[in-house]
């Protein structure tokens, strides 16, 4: 598995966001799928005990499901962003039906610029449509979410790969549990060892 984003697709998708430039040791976590009772507490208690910033994308439904979980995201300091109302797969759903979720989960979470398509598929004419959005794609993709990942692996690979300015998805899901539990915490402490900081990508909200 790949844990780099090939060099090929930021230049084919340069609307999209894969990477932020920077010369500081600054490092951008982001959570896909959430929020859910456990993972999503884990992760928002990890990020507190090492000072770390992040960004959520949220899918709607598990915003109406679990509101407080969602509201402590926000009160935490962290910038959330939209992964559409039901988890769409933009390759396999209409244009329409596609917009559609997408609004759907911008009226549950109010406000927000930034938006992930869930599993990064999406095609151009859908990409024209959110041209009012910042579409944040990754650097650093830890695949924690895979069955044929075991936990070392998913920690060692996230690692290895990521670097300044990197965009670093992880899952606070419930797919994603066992990866996540063990590799998170083990990576935020390696990279504050190193010197590096954790911020939330509330900068591309603020330049929209």
């Amino acid at each position: 598995m790949i844990f780099r984003t090939p060099f090929i697709l930021p230049l084919l998708y340069p609307k999209l966001i894969w990477r932020i430039p920077t010369s500081e040791d600054i490092i951008y976590l982001t959570f896909d799928d959430g929020p859910v009772p456990g993972p999503t507490d884990f992760v928002l208690e990890q990020l507190d005990k090492f000072n770390a910033k992040a960004t959520f994308f949220c899918i709607g439904n598990n915003v109406i499901q679990n509101e407080s979980i969602f509201r402590k995201i926000v009160e935490q300091g962290h910038a959330v962003g939209n992964h559409t109302q039901n988890h769409k797969k933009g390759w396999g759903t209409p244009n329409d039906e596609y917009l559609n979720d997408v609004i759907a989960c911008q009226k549950t979470m109010k406000a927000t610029t930034l938006f992930r398509p869930p599993y990064g598929r999406i095609r151009r004419s859908q990409i024209k449509q959110l041209d009012n959005y910042k579409i944040v794609m990754w650097d650093v993709l830890s695949y924690d979410y895979s069955n044929a990942m075991n936990r070392d692996r998913c920690l060692q690979g996230v690692i290895k790969a990521t670097r300044k300015g990197s965009i670093v998805v992880f899952h606070d899901s419930y797919k994603a549990e066992k990866n996540m539990t063990y590799a998170l915490p083990r990576f935020l402490d390696h990279f504050t060892q190193n010197g590096y900081k954790f911020e939330s990508l509330s900068e591309l909200e603020e330049n929209a």
